[in-house]
């Protein structure tokens, strides 16, 4: 199935039905009174995450989704029946905003989040519920509210502990391979991967976590050089970063210093956020290089990279040192748990039930 991460749609509420000014008529009751019936609610519009879905490619090609009307009220005490609400399934990790105003309307983050896109029209009221003491024979009603009608935007951001980046054929792929049940395509020649990819990596019965792996950059990607930024929306949820950088001997005329500061000023151009990440350094296919030089080519890269953080020689190929990185990274997490992302959910539940200075019920 094709992987699609990004869709525009138009979501349509269904107009609530008209009230009706209506008046008993039956043999031998004269004065029967009103007996206007109110109109029926316009359907309403929700999406909600659904684990089983990894891809928006549904909305690529549906993307206009309306409701439909109320019914109106009719006479006889007779309401208008309620239009059915709309529910689209959309992938977890999908975020909803508003095409025009640019509005986060929701974050889907969880399987089963729901949240309403359009709100279905408010029925009008017969003319039953304007009789009174004063007025024994109301004309009036009023008629049903027009649903909202919006165009939303919806960006699927996968849901990932640890991240991969680095320039393409750095091995993100063989190293996801190693660690993980995931199987991304692997070959020689660049852009191999051309969508992101999950691995769930193991390195105890109970203790694991997800890795994801995206499509490598490279110097000029704000400007859209290979496949530009459009893959690194995928990254945003993560809790830690792997650089991974191609230690092998290089070609003639490359420089993987230049080109490993190249990635990291592409990171900080697309989202500041995401470059103060926590960020390691991982050195791949060691074993292309001779054991007796080995220690020197890491030296020398560290020194002219100016990395004073954490950093780790592995072979994605034959598994060297993969293990090791694997428990770091486990050991990082769990001294790091999402303590910051469970504040931020807190933080944003507390500003929705005080928004406009009331309270409101969260679903």
């Amino acid at each position: 199935m094709k992987f699609v991460d990004e869709a525009i749609i138009e979501v349509h509420a269904g107009k609530g039905g008209d009230g009706v000014a209506s008046f008993r008529r039956e043999k031998y009751v004269p004065r029967g009174g009103p007996d206007g019936g109110d109109g029926g609610r316009g359907g309403s519009l929700y999406a909600v995450a659904d684990r089983n879905l990894n891809t928006l490619i549904d909305f690529r090609y549906a993307r206009i989704h309306r409701a439909r009307d109320g019914e109106n009220g009719r006479g006889a005490d007779q309401y208008g029946k309620s239009a059915s609400d709309i529910v689209l399934r959309v992938p977890v990790g999908t975020v909803v905003s508003d095409l025009k105003t640019g509005e986060t309307l929701a974050d889907l983050d969880r399987d089963g989040a729901r949240a309403l896109l359009a709100q279905g029209g408010a029925s009008g009221l017969g003319n039953l519920h304007f009789k009174s003491s004063v007025n024994r024979a109301p004309r009036q009603f009023t008629r049903g509210t027009a649903g909202e009608r919006r165009r939303l935007k919806l960006e699927l951001k996968l849901l990932a502990d640890v991240g991969l980046f680095g320039m393409p054929n750095a091995g993100k792929s063989s190293l996801i391979r190693a660690v993980s049940a995931a199987r991304p395509k692997v070959a020689d020649y660049p852009f191999t991967t051309l969508a992101p990819a999950l691995g769930v990596v193991r390195a105890d019965v109970n203790r694991s976590f997800v890795l994801a792996d995206i499509p490598g950059l490279i110097e000029g990607a704000a400007e859209g050089a290979g496949l530009g930024h459009q893959f690194l929306r995928h990254l945003a949820r993560t809790r830690l970063l792997l650089h991974l950088v191609d230690i092998a001997p290089p070609d003639e005329g490359a420089d993987i210093v230049r080109e490993a500061r190249a990635i990291v000023q592409e990171l900080r151009k697309y989202d500041e956020a995401l470059f103060r990440k926590p960020r390691w350094l991982v050195l791949n296919k060691i074993d292309l290089v001779p054991a007796g030089e080995r220690e020197r080519a890491v030296q020398r890269f560290l020194r002219n990279f100016r990395w004073r953080g954490k950093s780790f020689i592995i072979s994605a190929l034959t598994g060297e040192g993969c293990r090791e990185l694997v428990f770091a990274v486990m050991d990082h997490l769990e001294q790091q748990p999402q303590n910051a992302k469970d504040a931020k959910d807190a933080t944003g539940q507390e500003n929705r039930k005080t928004r406009g200075g009331r309270r409101v019920r969260l679903s």
